[in-house]
């Protein structure tokens, strides 16, 4: 009896279904990304041709050097907004893949009571969108006096309801036997968290990873809310607030397009890199 590969390595003309129907697929998902990029490096008049066209004719980098230029006339340099958002999204990401994790393992893993409570008040935490909580967030900003301060962008993002949400499911698939042999060897929580915890869980960290740069570095809220120092605010209300002033003319929609490539290009980069940890995730999270 002849048994037939139903995945096959090599290329199989079995296949062909498959390519017909994904590739169009492809291409309609692509498009907004070669838009992007087909936008930024139009010259003005092609900016501004009507019929728009789609691809860029002739390209130019002179969109980035009237945003440069544009920059450089609010007194702050460019670079300070660059280091603002570089710090802030660095320790943002690090502080809640550290908090997420350990609170997840707490709650899928230690028998305490509210267990459950907590859990819940996280799982409703989901239905709430940024601004119904900006009051709250800023009465509790304003308390601890961290205002005009880095931990003012960093804090109010650190608790991620759906990255704790995410691990805690992912360690609910561990088995009890692997952290009891590990505490048997002499291990504390936090070693458990760091040595063994972590290392299983690397897609779903990956993941959360992903979702917490791209919600720190296109943050302006703790910029507008919280900081009233220039000098203090991030890449992203900076770029929100040059678009806003030029919006209006000619010149504008170059910087715009050059502006918003600039803040799409890094989360193309951390995908690319990490999107295989996705995917894994992706197909691991019904998995009990």
């Amino acid at each position: 009896m002849k048994v037939t590969n139903i995945n096959p390595k090599n290329f199989h003309v079995s296949q062909v279904k498959f390519y017909l129907i994904l590739l169009p697929i492809s291409i309609i998902m692509i498009l907004p990304i070669i838009y992007i990029f087909s936008q930024a490096l139009k010259p003005i008049d092609e900016l501004i041709l009507f019929p728009p066209r789609f691809f860029v004719s002739k390209p130019t980098m002179r969109n980035f050097q009237m945003l440069l230029n544009a920059s450089s006339e609010g007194g702050i340099p460019l670079s300070r907004y660059i280091f603002n958002s570089v710090i802030s999204v660095v320790a943002t990401v690090g502080l809640t893949l550290l908090v997420s994790v350990m609170a997840g393992y707490a709650l899928s893993k230690k028998n305490f009571k509210a267990n459950k409570v907590f859990f819940k008040v996280n799982q409703s935490a989901l239905m709430f969108v940024p601004i119904a909580v900006a009051i709250p967030s800023f009465i509790v900003v304003s308390n601890l006096g961290i205002a005009n301060t880095f931990f003012a962008h960093i804090l109010p993002l650190v608790a991620m309801p759906v990255g704790l949400f995410l691990l805690k499911q992912f360690i609910d698939q561990l088995p009890n036997d692997i952290i009891e042999a590990a505490r048997i060897d002499g291990a504390n929580d936090f070693q458990i968290v760091i040595r063994v915890i972590m290392p299983l869980i690397k897609s779903a960290i990956a993941t959360v990873a992903i979702l917490t740069f791209q919600i720190s570095w296109a943050n302006m809220s703790t910029s507008e809310l919280y900081i009233d120092a220039e000098g203090m605010k991030t890449f992203a209300f900076f770029m929100g607030t040059l678009i806003s002033r030029v919006d209006e003319s000619i010149a504008g929609q170059g910087i715009a397009a050059a502006a918003g490539l600039i803040m799409f290009l890094p989360n193309l980069i951390i995908f690319i890199f990490l999107q295989s940890k996705v995917m894994d995730t992706m197909a691991h999270s019904g998995v009990k």
